[in-house]
């Protein structure tokens, strides 16, 4: 058997692959983005302390989980990055495809301000 059982499982194995390639430091956290069915969340983390920097979610807007929403988030995301002193972040999609609200997110963040890090060779 393949050991994957169902959707859940398949986005946890590729987030592994992604999260092998994607580290966040304090001069350039990680940008972790989660979609749900009811919300979408993100948040800045400094893996080097295990720490969240910042966040911001859709908990409580009471609002459609749609790309309307997800671009609203990211300008909130920006926002909630500034107020905490970061500029530069990397993008973690976690394991979900680049596209449609994942996507949403993370263009109108860049569209807010952040910049995307210069990927650094190993």
């Amino acid at each position: 058997m393949s050991g994957m059982k169902n959707r859940k499982d398949a986005r946890e194995r590729r987030h592994r692959r992604v999260r092998m390639k994607v580290r966040g430091t304090a001069e350039r956290p990680r940008m972790a983005i989660c979609i749900t069915g009811r919300h979408q969340y993100v948040q800045f983390i400094d893996d080097d302390a295990g720490r969240t920097l910042a966040s911001a979610s859709t908990l409580g807007w009471g609002i459609k989980n749609n790309k309307i929403t997800a671009a609203d988030l990211g300008k909130k995301a920006a926002e909630a990055a500034r107020a905490a002193g970061i500029r530069e972040v990397v993008v973690d999609r976690g394991g979900f495809r680049f596209h449609g609200r994942v996507k949403a997110v993370v263009e109108s963040a860049f569209a807010a301000g952040l910049v995307a890090g210069a990927r650094k060779e190993t």
